[in-house]
């Protein structure tokens, strides 16, 4: 199926404080000085996504400015209760769509290759359950049908994100390993 006819919302969550470190990571740049937000939304935007989120809450006066124009930016008022708070506001953004792809800011190195791999893996966007992993662990990015939307968006508190959901309800694990290391940045480069 052609990019053109998938309707995918791409959620770049970005709405922390980065307290490991050392800051909101919605304001972290690459080594040549590209902001990190806007690295997930190009990948995304490359991969198919019709629709870009970008979820802030820490450091949102400074990270509005770092969002590429084509994207569109998610308040999470809410975003000290955790990661779940900005994946619920995430989740809420895409409703009409028929599956989000979740990019965490963190992971600016992930390729357009990985999340296309992850989004091909599904036939039915709207049921997927799919996840990237790199050499069985788990990982980024993740694609999940609108079927779960609400379900997910309910039952998720705290620091935590959908993983849990993904292993009771059997995601799709596929492996990216060989595309890319999978880690996300939790010390500065």
């Amino acid at each position: 199926m052609s990019d053109a006819s998938r309707d995918l919302c791409g959620l770049v969550l970005a709405a922390g404080a980065g307290t490991r470190f050392g800051g909101p990571k919605a304001l972290a740049r690459m080594s040549d000085g590209t902001p990190w937000i806007a690295r997930a939304v190009g990948t995304l935007r490359d991969a198919g996504c019709r629709r870009i989120v970008v979820t802030l809450g820490a450091g949102v006066d400074e990270a509005r400015s770092l969002v590429p124009a084509d994207a569109e930016i998610v308040f999470v008022a809410d975003w000290a209760a955790g990661l779940s708070a900005s994946l619920r506001a995430g989740l809420i953004a895409a409703e009409a769509a028929e599956a989000a792809v979740i990019l965490p800011v963190d992971t600016p190195a992930t390729p357009v290759a990985a999340v296309r791999r992850v989004v091909e893996a599904s036939p039915d966007l709207m049921i997927a359950l799919v996840q990237a992993v790199y050499r069985g662990a788990p990982g980024h990015p993740v694609l999940i049908g609108s079927a779960h939307f609400a379900t997910l968006a309910s039952g998720i508190s705290g620091d935590v994100g959908a993983r849990p959901y993904l292993r009771a309800h059997g995601a799709l694990e596929v492996e990216c390993a060989d595309l890319w290391s999978g880690a996300d940045m939790d010390t500065r480069p």
